[in-house]
């Protein structure tokens, strides 16, 4: 069986293994993400030490973005207008690939949870379906007929623009480019500046929960009615919190008032807003399995 190497590059830390799927993921290791030179000349080095006690065939790399996927582009594998400091227009999977000699997969880092996801996990058997991180930003990808969603670049689904809400003492939102979308309303790093308090750290009967389950709700609600996912993941450090789930099962239910009449939101709704199959896991086998695409596998 071929052996793959995999990459989940995020803008905090990255994660590099080397396996085939999930019974078969090894020699993981974690970095922090500084520099690209420094950072994905680390990866490199560790692939090469790898593939000289097993060749690999193919790498997946699954990227915080945004970053071009386009294997007809100049720049594809790169990472593009990202705000993170020094890493805008950053050749990652072209470089990747030169450095090792083998074919690299490239994706956004939730597109390749996604991925993973229906290969492995909670997807599993589904043509049409989303995975959201929610986390210290928010990213939506997930497949359409089968196939990863790509268009003019990607889905943003974090930056879906929501109204505030009344009660919100905070209702200008904190994303620097749109202020109150999806992202700056319910992201990690909003619930910290908007109670002052880390999520990890806020009590189940807080009400930043209430707030927090409204606005993904809302989000969730008009992902529903545009892409009509035969079923919606939702992971990331923040949905972390269990007790999120109900509230937002329930909350998604109110926003739609009936009008989505099917079964799945009506009458089983815990089964159709999940958490990932593959619990943290699901970007570096997202990985994988973008790495094994490159060989038709």
């Amino acid at each position: 069986m071929p052996l793959y190497g995999a990459i989940e590059a995020g803008g905090t830390k990255f994660v590099c293994a080397v396996g085939t799927g999930p019974d078969n993921l090894h020699n993981e290791i974690r970095f922090p993400t500084t520099t690209p030179q420094e950072t994905i000349g680390r990866a490199i080095a560790y692939f090469k030490e790898q593939a000289a006690q097993s060749p690999l065939a193919a790498i997946g790399v699954a990227a915080f973005g945004p970053v071009d996927p386009n294997p007809a582009s100049d720049t594809f594998g790169y990472i593009t207008t990202t705000p993170k400091p020094g890493w805008a227009n950053t050749d990652f999977g072209q470089a990747v690939s030169r450095a090792l000699g083998v074919p690299v997969g490239f994706d956004t880092d939730v597109n390749g949870a996604a991925l993973g996801e229906h290969r492995w996990g909670a997807a599993q058997g589904l043509d049409n379906f989303i995975y959201l991180t929610i986390g210290t930003g928010i990213g939506g990808g997930g497949l359409v007929n089968g196939h990863l969603m790509h268009g003019l670049i990607h889905p943003e689904m974090g930056h879906i623009l929501l109204p505030p809400h009344p009660d919100d003492p905070h209702p200008e939102g904190f994303c620097p480019y749109h202020g109150h979308c999806l992202e700056g309303m319910a992201n990690g790093p909003a619930l910290e500046k908007r109670w002052g308090h880390r999520a990890e750290t806020l009590a189940p009967d807080h009400p930043a929960w209430e707030l927090e389950a409204h606005y993904l709700a809302v989000g969730l609600a008009g992902l529903i009615c545009t892409l009509s996912p035969e079923r919606i993941i939702l992971g990331g450090g923040v949905m972390e919190q269990a007790h999120l789930f109900p509230l937002v099962r329930q909350k998604v239910q109110q926003q739609l008032n009936g009008y989505v009449q099917s079964p799945a939101i009506l009458d089983k709704i815990d089964q159709y807003i999940v958490p990932p199959g593959l619990g943290n896991r699901a970007g570096i086998l997202g990985a994988i399995a973008l790495a094994e695409q490159q060989l038709g596998e």
